[in-house]
């Protein structure tokens, strides 16, 4: 296993707190991600993302949804890539 860069767990250590204890947040927390070299930008990026999936996985569970099986997911897996999950391409 990889070791996790400094900043990525700066990061994710503000994340899990963000998520589940969000009243003990403090500009002291930023401070600590900041302090190990990440930017404010990429912070509030991580945050966005943290935030949406959130929102996607709280509402899938409400509304019950199931994550389809390993086998049924590679079956669309060759369509997706090629479709509606390529990159594309700059000019």
């Amino acid at each position: 296993m990889s070791p996790i860069e400094t900043g990525l767990r700066a990061t994710l250590g503000f994340l899990e707190k963000l998520t589940l204890d969000p009243d003990a947040l403090s500009h002291a927390d930023a401070d600590v991600v900041r302090g190990a070299g990440v930017s404010t930008d990429a912070l509030v990026d991580a945050i966005h993302i943290a935030a949406l999936f959130n929102m996607i996985v709280r509402i899938a569970d409400s509304l019950g949804f199931d994550v389809p099986p390993a086998e049924a997911l590679l079956a669309r897996a060759e369509g997706r890539l090629t479709s509606s999950y390529r990159l594309l391409e700059v000019p």
